[in-house]
């Protein structure tokens, strides 16, 4: 039972740095503000392909979130 709990506390120490990384790496939400106001010059093609590294960050966090969640209730039941 101790060499479980040492395991699923690594994995979930692992796991909330892992969710820590994923969030700092999101761009804020004022971001395209400042650009537009900035008058940056974007293309259409690269707010698409940020957009869509944006929402697989954005999908990535709530996975891992939901597992780290998971994780927290096991090792308090155990």
């Amino acid at each position: 039972m101790d060499v479980l709990m040492i395991v699923l506390t690594v994995i979930q120490v692992l796991c909330g740095l892992f969710l820590i990384a994923v969030v700092l790496l999101q761009s804020g939400k004022s971001a395209g503000l400042s650009g537009a106001i900035a008058g940056g010059a974007d293309t259409f093609l690269s707010k698409n392909k940020a957009k869509g590294v944006d929402a697989k960050l954005a999908k990535m966090t709530k996975w891992v979130a939901l597992v780290f969640m998971v994780l927290t209730l096991v090792l308090c039941l155990i």
